[in-house]
């Protein structure tokens, strides 16, 4: 019998999903590419049906596959866009020129896939979806598939493509009992993408991880694109609107970008997909002016310092380690001078919660402890005991809807209420302000 949308998902998540796996560790043993390419191969190999932009990082990796995809939109080109996790809707990972995937399309996927499904001995949850979307893209013909690696990328799921060109943003310190506890570490991990004689884009990084990068780039003879050495950017204004900047190459003039997105991270963001853009157009892409600047501006990410409310001013971030919470406290002194911050806050359970909260704590009123549905979120006592060692006023409350109301009770015109520290917390307050 045929199942319903509902109960699609409830097939997909009853295999392993290590996403919702405590103390995981990252092993060969259990992330081998053999069964996705067995997956893979069941399914006619989708995945060679199109051209691929396969992008990985600890940070930004999300905002800068969505421009690649928008300036690519832009230019006239139909492009599947594949990103985890959703914040609201399973759809919003699979999507066509931002058209996300109908429920009813992920029902009859996920029918066609069954039988294919259970020739394949322990797949995975995410290795289930990343196999729907190679399909989905392939049987609707795109011209592009911009791919988000799911965590890491040496054994990620999505690393079975050869790419036109690899993408590799901000390196930091994420799931370190994953994928180690060094820079150098992680961007092994990361690096596992590059392919041989594939071009690599590479964001702004610290100089551990752009050395390991370089190593192995030079290792498997892969051109290095590093964009801050090729560009160079000049800010011109900022609202809570948007805001706008130039990017300059050596040789030629400056192209105004302007971009809803905030925050100087989503500038760093643009400057790499604006190298990814350039150099394919170096590979005989044919894409216009008009197209980088209209995918710009038309760029749509949510979750990232996205304003949900403005009176009061509510805004959610998906922020969910030190490295993104300092991004978030600099685009608060930045963005809303003079605003104390009434942080709603939740996390998974392996994050460094106390530095996270220690970064933001200068600008916080009060704090909302509240934990979203994901299994691994952090027990509301954990924080709570992080909370008291900082010296900070909070509450608690143990679901998102009455932590939201908490929050209204302490708003007033010289305040702004945040929601971060997953993006999943993020989300279920979007979601439940809206209802």
């Amino acid at each position: 019998m045929a199942k319903t949308y509902s109960q699609a998902l409830d097939y997909i998540y009853s295999f392993v999903d290590y996403s919702l796996t405590r103390n995981l560790r990252y092993s060969p043993e259990k992330f081998d590419l053999k069964r996705m390419r067995a997956f893979l191969e069941l399914l006619n190999n989708p995945q060679n049906n199109f051209k691929v932009i396969h992008v990985a990082g600890t940070k930004g990796k999300g905002s800068t596959a969505a421009m690649i995809a928008s300036i690519l939109t832009a230019g006239g080109y139909k492009i599947g866009f594949y990103t985890s996790p959703h914040m609201i809707d399973f759809s919003e990972r699979i999507r066509i020129n931002n058209v996300l995937i109908k429920h009813i399309e992920i029902a009859n996927l996920v029918n066609q896939l069954e039988p294919i499904i259970k020739k394949v001995p322990e797949l995975t949850t995410f290795e289930i979806i990343t196999g729907m979307a190679f399909k989905y893209f392939s049987d609707h013909n795109v011209d592009f598939g911009v791919i988000e690696v799911g965590m890491g990328g040496r054994f990620d799921a999505t690393n079975v493509v050869i790419p036109q060109i690899s993408v590799i943003t901000s390196i930091s310190f994420d799931h370190t009992k994953v994928l180690g506890r060094t820079l150098k570490k992680i961007a092994f991990e990361k690096a596992g993408i590059i392919k041989e004689n594939i071009p690599v884009v590479v964001s702004k990084q610290k100089a551990s991880p752009l050395n390991e990068i370089k190593r192995i780039a030079c290792e498997r003879k892969a051109r290095l694109i590093y964009a801050p050495d090729h560009y160079r950017v000049e800010t011109k204004a900022h609202s809570l609107d948007g805001q706008t900047f130039s990017i300059k190459k050596a040789e030629d003039s400056f192209v105004d970008i302007s971009i809803p997105l905030l925050g100087d991270h989503q500038i760093d963001n643009a400057l790499t997909a604006y190298a990814c853009v350039e150099e394919l157009t170096n590979l005989g892409v044919k894409i216009g002016s008009n197209a980088v600047t209209k995918g710009f501006t038309r760029i749509k990410w949510p979750g990232r310092f996205e304003i949900i409310n403005r009176k009061p001013l509510i805004i959610i971030d998906g922020a969910h380690n030190l490295d993104s919470f300092k991004k978030l406290s600099e685009t608060i002194r930045k963005y809303l001078p003079g605003k104390k911050i009434i942080l709603i806050f939740g996390a998974s359970e392996d994050k460094a919660v106390k530095s996270m909260l220690e970064t933001i704590k200068p600008f916080i009123k009060i704090l909302i402890i509240t934990r979203s549905e994901h299994p691994r979120a952090m027990e509301l006592s954990k924080v709570e005991s992080i909370a008291e060692s900082l010296k900070l006023k909070f509450e608690s409350k143990d679901n998102i809807k009455n932590a939201v109301g908490e929050a209204l009770v302490h708003c007033d015109d010289s305040t702004a209420i945040i929601a971060s520290g997953s993006i999943f917390i993020a989300g279920a307050v979007k979601e439940n302000f809206k209802g």
